[in-house]
């Protein structure tokens, strides 16, 4: 009998370690909604399915981060470094990508309905299918970023760099690209219809709207 009350110690300390409720801590950062970690080393961090929403993540690093399925809403990730991250159909809904790095990245599917990522780079990111409806990406850098079949009606992509960028089959509809940078992009098979190109650069463009000044 009197090896119960460490026998009963030791069952508890391993449930206590094993328990689904107690948040997720990398280097100081809880993993948590509304948590506060701006700066946060989260290189290479698994957090596929993590609720994240509101965190505050300005300025962290999150490369090569896995964010598969996580949930950002309304989280704070302006200036974060997220090159090669993969955040597949991880929701994005209102956050803060301004100023983000992306490069490289994987967001295919992601849901990102009035995302801000002005001034956002997206460089040779991956964004097929993404849902960015009413999401601010001017003056984002976009250079050969897969944008196919993204729904993009009725988001402000103003001056922003989308040369070689892929937006076949894309959703432009009501889209405002004035002043933006569509060289060499592939527009083929995008609806186009109420979209604002006014003084877009679309030299070389595969299926920019003919009717608008150059």
């Amino acid at each position: 009998m009197r090896f119960l009350p460490l026998l009963l110690l030791l069952i508890g300390a391993h449930a206590s370690a094993e328990d689904p409720d107690t948040p997720l801590t990398i280097n100081g950062c809880i993993i948590a909604e509304s948590s506060q970690c701006p700066g946060a080393d989260l290189r290479g961090a698994r957090l596929a399915n993590q609720d994240l929403r509101k965190m505050n993540l300005s300025g962290a690093d999150l490369r090569d981060a896995d964010l598969r399925h996580a949930r950002l809403d309304l989280a704070n990730l302006e200036k974060a470094r997220l090159q090669g991250a993969n955040l597949t159909r991880a929701s994005l809904q209102q956050s803060n990508l301004r100023l983000a790095n992306l490069r490289g990245a994987t967001l295919k599917a992601i849901q990102g309905w009035g995302l801000f990522a002005q001034g956002a780079q997206f460089q040779k990111a991956d964004l097929s299918a993404a849902y960015l409806q009413f999401a601010r990406l001017s003056g984002a850098r976009m250079h050969e970023t897969n944008l196919q079949a993204a729904d993009l009606e009725m988001a402000w992509l103003s001056k922003a760099d989308l040369k070689g960028a892929d937006l076949r089959d894309a959703n432009l509809q009501e889209a405002k690209l004035g002043e933006s940078n569509l060289e060499g992009a592939n527009m083929s098979g995008s609806r186009q219809h109420y979209g604002n190109f006014q003084d877009a650069n679309m030299q070389g463009c595969t299926g920019c709207p003919v009717s608008w000044d150059q």
